[in-house]
C-alpha cells in the first residue's frame, strides 16, 4: 500500500496545471463514451447537523489506462471559522488484477485540482474565440483561488480581477493572494454579487451555499458562469439560461440549483448539452448572444481518479510516499 500525504500530493500536482485539465477532457471524452461507471455519490449526513456531510463517489475509468477507485470527502463549513480548510478527503485506488487496495492518498488537493481543470477547461470551450479578459470570483476560497490559476493555464492570465465574499476579511486576504498569484493585474472588491456578476464576462461561484441566493439578471448577455458550487444561481435564472453540465443524472440531484429547476419545470429541457457532449462533437451548441451559459459540472468521481492514478505514477516513479508492504498481511 502506498501513503502518500499532502505534501506529497501538492508536490506532484505544483505546476501541472496543463497536464491536469487535458486529463480531465480526456475523461469527460470517454464518459460521454460510456467508457467509464459512476455510480451515484453518497451523501453521508448527520440528522442533528445539516450543515456538515461527507460523501463518498466511487468510479471505474476505462479506456487504454483502466482504473478503479473511491474518494471519501467532507465538508463541514464551520471548520473556516477555526482557520482549518471546510473540506479533507482521502482517495484509495485499488488493482483491476485482484481488487486490493494499493494506494491510499490525501485527496482535497486532488479534488481542488479536478474542479478547477474542469472550470477551466469549460471557460476554454464556451469562450471560444472570443477572450474575456477578466474574470468575476465570487466566494472567496480554495476552489476559486484554484479556479483561477487554472484558468490561466487553459485561456491565458486575466487582466482584470474582481472579487466577492460576505467576509470582507476573507475578500481581502484573497486580494492579497490574487497578487502574489497575477502581480500585473488589477483586483478589485465588488460590494455584491450582483456587482461582481455585472462586471465581467467570465464569472466563477465556488461558495458554500446550500441555497440559491443570486439570480443573473445584472450579467451582461453573452457572459459565461462557471457554476462551481451548484446551489447559487435560482430555478428561474437557471431555466433562462443556457446550461452545460458534467452529467444530467448526477447534476439533477441533492437540491442542486438544476434539481430545483427540473422539478419546477417538470424535466430536463433546459439542459443544452453535456460538456463531453461538446468535446466529442455529438452535440451541436451555438449559443443565443441574448443569453448568459451556465456550466453545471456536479463533479465526477472519475475526474478524481484519473489526477489520482498521474499522481500515484508519478510518486512511484520518484520514490515519494511511504510503501507499507504489509498492510493487507
Amino acid at each position: 500500500m502506498l501513503v502518500l500525504r499532502k505534501a506529497d500530493v501538492g508536490e506532484i500536482l505544483n505546476g501541472k496545471e496543463k497536464e491536469h485539465i487535458e486529463l480531465v477532457r480526456q475523461t469527460y471524452a470517454l464518459h460521454a463514451q460510456g467508457a467509464t461507471a459512476v455510480p451515484h455519490s453518497t451523501f453521508l449526513r448527520f440528522p442533528d447537523d445539516p450543515a456538515n456531510r461527507i460523501i463518498g463517489l466511487p468510479s471505474y475509468r476505462g479506456g487504454k489506462s483502466p482504473a478503479a477507485g473511491l474518494k471519501w470527502i467532507s465538508s463541514f463549513p464551520a471548520n473556516i471559522h477555526s482557520g482549518i480548510p471546510r473540506a479533507s478527503a482521502v482517495m484509495v485506488l485499488n488493482s483491476l488484477r485482484t481488487g486490493h487496495p494499493e494506494a491510499l492518498l490525501e485527496a482535497s488537493l486532488i479534488s481542488a485540482a479536478r474542479t478547477a481543470a474542469s472550470a477551466a477547461l469549460a471557460a476554454d470551450i464556451l469562450t471560444e474565440g472570443r477572450s474575456p479578459g477578466g474574470v468575476s470570483l465570487i466566494g472567496c476560497g480554495v476552489i476559486n483561488f484554484e479556479v483561477l490559476r487554472y484558468l490561466g493555464a487553459a485561456i491565458g492570465a486575466p487582466g482584470e480581477i474582481v472579487v466577492h465574499d460576505p467576509s470582507p476579511a476573507r475578500a481581502e486576504e484573497f486580494v492579497r493572494r490574487c497578487h502574489e498569484l497575477l502581480p500585473d493585474a488589477a483586483i478589485s472588491i465588488a460590494d455584491s454579487v450582483e456587482d461582481a456578476l455585472a462586471a465581467q464576462r467570465l464569472v466563477s461561484f465556488g461558495t458554500n451555499a446550500g441555497e440559491p441566493h443570486a439570480d443573473l439578471t445584472s450579467a451582461e448577455p453573452g457572459t459565461v458562469v462557471l457554476h462551481v458550487s451548484l446551489r447559487d444561481i435560482e430555478p428561474l435564472s437557471i431555466n433562462g439560461a443556457h446550461n452545460i453540465v458534467d452529467d444530467a443524472d448526477h447534476v439533477c440531484r441533492e437540491r442542486t440549483s438544476l434539481h430545483l429547476t427540473e422539478q419546477m419545470t417538470g424535466s430536463r429541457a433546459f439542459i443544452d448539452a453535456s460538456i463531453g457532449q461538446l468535446i466529442n462533437g455529438t452535440v451541436a451548441f451555438t449559443p443565443d448572444p441574448d443569453k448568459v451559459t451556465v456550466y453545471s459540472p456536479f463533479g465526477l468521481g472519475v475526474l478524481d481518479l484519473a489526477l489520482a492514478v498521474d499522481v500515484q505514477a508519478t510518486a512511484r516513479e520518484h520514490g515519494i510516499g511511504i510503501d507499507v508492504a504489509d498492510f493487507l498481511s
